[in-house]
């Protein structure tokens, strides 16, 4: 299993991007997929997932109605696209496959989810 996170950047208050991640080596509806951020001396938290399988997905409080997760099963790609960021979303932000939706979802940085990405950096300022 391969996952290439992109899409980050440098954006200001209230601007837009969407990150984009590329899957490789499993078959789309057998793992959830999920972003997780980690911001310098903070723990890692879990933001978004979606089961494409079952049809679901799942948000973090802090980013509901501003984040929205997407899957493209054809091209094995997850998107998240992120609107009226904020600076407190200013982190590394990972993409993650597990076969346990419980897993994804967990609110606990030490779950430990089957795969990582590389990480791409989102910076909110002015």
């Amino acid at each position: 299993v391969q996952l290439q996170a992109s899409g980050g950047g440098l954006v200001q208050p209230g601007g837009s991007l969407r990150l984009s991640c590329a899957g490789s080596g499993f078959t789309p509806n057998d793992y959830v997929i999920g972003w997780f951020r980690q911001a310098p001396g903070k723990e890692r938290e879990g933001i978004s997932c979606i089961d494409s399988k079952k049809g679901r997905t799942f948000y973090k409080d802090s980013v509901k109605g501003r984040f929205t997760i997407s899957r493209d099963n054809t091209k094995n790609t997850v998107y998240l696209q992120m609107n009226n960021l904020k600076p407190e979303d200013t982190a590394v932000y990972y993409c993650a496959a597990d076969r346990l939706w419980e897993y994804c979802i967990a609110q606990d940085p030490g779950v430990a989810i089957d795969y990582f990405g590389q990480g791409t950096q989102v910076t909110v300022s002015s």
